[in-house]
């Protein structure tokens, strides 16, 4: 149902799929063997259970997510007359604010890749253009070449909920890009057709776990201390933005954000950078005269 009827990434569906198989691994233990027969003092030692494994609040709010959604579709189908959750209210913790790397750890990062090489202009592509435009790192491996428009300096994206969006890059992400189409891809190929932007030599597309491998031998080649991972650079990409003046809507937009306040995280980031500004610079603050 919602990998078919409502779309959700398949990212999501693999992630709702382990919380219901935790879940009921966990029922069975306690001898509960049908979803009728959960009762709610059932589901509070579930929860009593994560919370003593050492999960997050939020983590736990997420499965709590998870068990409302079964829930709906078993009284949909008719296999149960009743949900055990109404009465769960939990709060799902403060949020950890995005880290953001600074300019001069960016540039340092994005000039690491040998680009004299097919896979070293590969990957100062695939960097420039997750900086450049703020992909989601499944959005950036599973590109394919129709979804590049160079006349319009854009790439028309599949994002969460398989919902479609248009997403501008610049002049450096464009340089990059059309460096490695042109003329790297094909000698990294060599020979064999492959749809995926990002491939590697056997033509299949690069995983988000090779991509993370790839970023952090960058990041660490760099000389950047700070762990750095693909969503680094989507967080860095929103920060900057926000701070040389884009408005709210505009950055959630190219995100693909479902809801503001998802992106209302990065300004408390570019807030948290105002004050450690003020703290440095203002007089009465710093100590200079």
């Amino acid at each position: 149902m919602v990998a078919v009827e409502q779309g959700l990434a398949r990212n999501t569906v693999e992630a709702y799929s382990r919380d219901l198989s935790q879940l009921a691994d966990f029922l069975l233990s306690k001898r509960v063997c049908a979803w009728r027969a959960v009762e709610p003092v059932h589901i509070r030692a579930y929860l009593t259970h994560l919370r003593t494994q050492g999960l997050s609040p939020r983590t736990v709010a997420r499965r709590v997510v998870t068990l409302r959604r079964l829930y709906r579709f078993l009284e949909t189908e008719g296999q149960v007359s009743a949900s055990p959750l109404p009465s769960l209210h939990l709060t799902p913790g403060p949020r950890k604010l995005p880290q953001a790397l600074s300019g001069d750890d960016l540039r340092r990062l994005l000039a690491q890749p040998d680009a004299t090489t097919p896979l070293g202009s590969r990957d100062q592509a695939m960097l420039e253009l997750m900086y450049g435009a703020g992909l989601r790192v499944s959005e950036l491996v599973s590109l394919q070449t129709q979804q590049i428009d160079f006349q319009g300096n854009y790439l028309t994206v599949k994002g969460k909920g398989s919902k479609v969006r248009a997403v501008p890059f610049g002049k450096w992400a464009r340089e990059k890009l059309f460096d490695y189409t042109s003329q790297a891809r094909r000698r990294l190929l060599k020979g064999r057709a492959s749809p995926f932007l990002f491939a590697g030599r056997s033509g299949k597309p690069l995983t988000r776990q090779a991509f993370w491998k790839l970023i952090r031998r960058y990041a660490l080649a760099a000389g950047i201390e700070k762990k750095v991972t693909p969503h680094t650079l989507r967080h860095s990409f929103a920060t900057h933005l926000l701070e040389g003046g884009a408005d709210l809507r505009s950055v959630q937009s190219m995100l693909g954000h479902a809801d503001i306040s998802t992106t209302q995280i990065y300004t408390h980031v570019t807030g948290a950078r105002l004050k450690e500004v003020h703290r440095q610079f203002h007089p009465r603050e710093s100590g200079k005269k």
